[in-house]
């Protein structure tokens, strides 16, 4: 235990915030399931945002920010110390402006990319359409540098707005970030222990004008594909193992080891794509990590290639 009882009575003052202990992940993750977290906060405001990491630091207990927790697989273990979800007041569309190389979209974190792309596509924004089908957040997709072949979030990004431990908010352009496949880092030298902790808030996207007819005939082709080649149906975090190169797709590698259907307990490699895994009949974390060293030892045997996950292993 990490939230000791002078931590809980102080989290049951937090006004403006919906605080539950011991809540269950498999309740607010795509893959539905994952045992308790110690305390699971949703903040209604930034205000109350900005004390409960200031707190949390101060307090030196840990915290994990989630948004539709679609990347995410939590061990039944749990997870100890806070999950802060940022939902409601932080899943929204904030501003839109024009400048000279384009339209700045601005999204709170909580924002589901899916919205983000249907919001770009009514208003004639182009440049949000690789993001289609992907579930998860604004701040998950700039977290992982979420994209598909037809692009990713580097391509469209024009800044971050962030929340330190400290409690001071900055904004942070392009330039000082790194992208690379699947995730990005700070390019900040000085007290870069402190970005270590950062909250994403919101993102700045470049967007530009298009034809909203042309992008939502686009847009239609798009989901169409994906619903033919993916398990939308059942409850799943998008694809599961990174590609070990361009050429060498994860969910090809293991289709080619034979393992396209193969079950542990209620968890399958999807008959659709084998880098896809489902929960299929009340599956648990520990049958979906069981699959996940199936995989990645057939692959290995098979291949001499190391699997390395997308989705984001938690828990104790």
């Amino acid at each position: 235990m990490v939230i000791d009882n002078d931590s809980m009575k102080w989290l049951k003052t937090l006004s403006d915030c919906d605080v539950k202990f011991d809540e269950p992940m498999s309740l607010h993750t795509g893959f539905r399931v994952g045992g308790p977290a110690e305390v699971l906060v949703c903040p209604k405001s930034c205000e109350n945002l900005v004390k409960l990491v200031r707190w949390a630091r101060q307090r030196e207990i840990s915290y994990l920010v989630i948004g539709r927790g679609t990347n995410l697989l939590v061990k039944e273990t749990g997870i100890s110390g806070i999950v802060i979800k940022l939902a409601g007041n932080f899943a929204k569309i904030s501003e839109v402006k024009t400048e000279q190389h384009g339209v700045i979209v601005t999204a709170l974190a909580g924002t589901g990319l899916q919205n983000l792309c249907v919001f770009a596509n009514r208003r004639g924004y182009g440049g949000m359409n690789f993001a289609l089908g992907i579930p998860g957040s604004v701040g998950g997709g700039i977290t992982m540098n979420a994209g598909t072949a037809c692009g990713s979030m580097e391509t469209v990004l024009e800044s971050v707005k962030i929340l330190l431990p400290t409690g001071e908010t900055e904004k942070i352009k392009k330039e000082k970030l790194v992208f690379n496949y699947r995730k990005f880092s700070w390019n900040i030298e000085e007290n870069d222990f402190l970005y270590k902790d950062a909250v994403i808030l919101e993102g700045s996207f470049c967007l530009q004008a298009s034809d909203p007819e042309k992008l939502k005939k686009e847009a239609r082709e798009i989901m169409k594909t994906r619903k033919k080649k993916e398990p939308v149906s059942f409850p799943n975090a998008g694809c599961f193992f990174k590609n070990p190169a361009p050429d060498r797709p994860a969910g090809k590698l293991i289709e080619l080891a034979g393992l396209k259907g193969e079950k542990v307990g209620g968890a399958e490699i999807s008959t659709k794509h084998a880098n896809f895994f489902i929960n299929r009949n009340r599956a648990s974390a520990a049958d979906i990590l069981k699959l996940m060293e199936i995989a990645r030892r057939s692959v290995l045997k098979k291949f001499n290639l190391e699997l390395e996950p997308e989705v984001k292993i938690v828990g104790k």
